[in-house]
């Protein structure tokens, strides 16, 4: 579940340069906390380069993660993408996600209106976008995407109170991603045509949390 390049989308949504980083996520550089899960208890955590470097790249290097993360190759190609965002406006945050104390997933949460997916749907202020990698061969075809994308999204809605709905856009050939999503609760919305792929939009509501 690749990102989107970050430029800035105009329109209704202000210049990114504008906008303090602080308040994009609402203090999202901070630790997102634990959360407990039908998997575990789950904790979401900001990267550290000289701690996670190495085990995102390796991650980044399996066949599987790379067909759709396209971050392949040297280390440094990993470095470079997550430098971007820990050193850049504060539009997306990287973290790594714990569950019950071991390092297993890749997450990128992101400001959707103000990324370059908002040119292709009609965003509302505040959409929060999800990137999910789940890093070790074990762990993926057993469910767990679903119900981290649950959790996480539920977080994400109860930590930015005006967030509208989290958002995402798997590859629509990633058809395990796209039933993650479904299974989590996303709805799915449309097909979306991004510069690099050809894409599900799905769509998480806040209204019907209730129901799900």
């Amino acid at each position: 579940m690749p990102p989107t390049a970050t430029t800035t989308v105009t329109d209704a949504a202000p210049a990114i340069d504008s906008v303090p980083a602080a308040a994009l996520l609402e203090g999202g550089d901070a630790d997102w906390g634990r959360t407990v899960t039908p998997a575990g208890a789950l904790h979401l955590v900001p990267v550290r380069l000289d701690r996670d470097l190495p085990r995102i790249g390796r991650w980044m290097n399996d066949p599987e993660v790379a067909a759709f993360w396209q971050l392949a190759g040297p280390v440094s190609l990993t470095e470079e993408h997550l430098r971007r965002q820990l050193t850049g406006d504060g539009l997306s945050v990287p973290c790594l996600g714990v569950l019950d104390g071991t390092p297993m997933s890749y997450w990128e949460i992101y400001r959707a209106d103000l990324d370059p997916l908002a040119r292709h749907y009609p965003s509302r202020p505040h959409d929060t976008g999800i990137h999910l990698l789940i890093g070790g061969a074990a762990d993926r075809g057993r469910g767990l995407g679903g119900v981290l994308l649950r959790a996480v999204a539920d977080l994400v809605l109860d930590r930015r109170p005006r967030c509208p709905r989290v958002v995402a856009e798997p590859d629509l050939r990633n058809t395990p991603s796209v039933a993650a999503f479904l299974k989590a609760g996303f709805r799915f919305s449309a097909e979306v045509d991004l510069p690099a792929k050809r894409a599900a939009l799905m769509v998480r509501d806040r209204a019907p949390r209730e129901l799900l």
